[in-house]
């Protein structure tokens, strides 16, 4: 994609959003990496149900490990993967505690240390807790950098490095967030909606689906 076409691909995306959240319910730093971890395979708002209980009463290491894992599992048992996710977050609490005074520390490679985290909810936390302007790269950011040419990749590091490399500096804060919302409901993966897509013009995709009888038209699939 053209730099005049990326910056304008992300221009559309913030006129349309203009700022844009996650949608990991979360009371601060620590709960957002709680959420993260969590949400490894599952829907936020799968996580979202199984946490606000849980968030009503746990918001620091400390209490975590107090829950226990026992307590933890029947909290979060509607998650998949939540026998490994528990032992996990329990785990990772003892180790905020342990070497981080029970703080979230502020750098990938700190975060990556923790059980559980990976370089993607590294990324989460350093964008949406601190601002870091950092690119998670899930499913849908993938098919979304590939299937538009914004950044290909083979991988997700190779996709995060590319969209690291082209985003322009007014959007990098919130390309994350665009990026990912654009996916997960305009961007499918199976049946992407194209007839509704802001950036229709300036995405190489091939087949355009159509609009649904009785759906308002686009108005640059005139141009696309």
């Amino acid at each position: 994609m053209k730099k005049a076409d990326v910056f304008e691909f992300y221009r559309r995306l913030a006129e349309a959003n203009p700022s844009p959240e996650t949608e990991l319910e979360y009371a601060n730093p620590y709960t957002l990496l709680v959420a993260v971890v969590l949400s490894a395979q599952s829907t936020d708002v799968g996580v979202n149900k199984a946490t606000r209980a849980l968030f009503a009463e746990v918001t620091t290491p400390q209490q975590m490990v107090d829950l226990g894992e026992e307590e933890l599992k029947r909290h979060i048992k509607t998650i998949g993967l939540f026998n490994t996710k528990a032992k996990n977050v329990i785990a990772l609490s003892q180790t905020l505690i342990d070497r981080y005074g029970g703080e979230v520390p502020r750098t990938r490679e700190e975060l990556e240390t923790l059980p559980g985290v990976g370089r993607k909810t590294a990324n989460v936390v350093l964008n949406t807790a601190f601002g870091e302007e950092t690119f998670a790269v899930d499913t849908h950011i993938f098919r979304v950098a590939n299937r538009t040419k914004l950044a290909p990749g083979k991988t997700p590091l190779v996709v995060e490095l590319g969209l690291d490399k082209v985003t322009p500096a007014p959007f990098r804060r919130h390309a994350h967030h665009w990026l990912i919302l654009h996916g997960r409901y305009i961007c499918k993966a199976r049946t992407p909606e194209c007839w509704r897509c802001p950036v229709i013009d300036l995405c190489p995709y091939k087949p355009k689906t159509p609009a649904p009888k009785g759906s308002a038209p686009n108005p640059l699939e005139a141009v696309a």
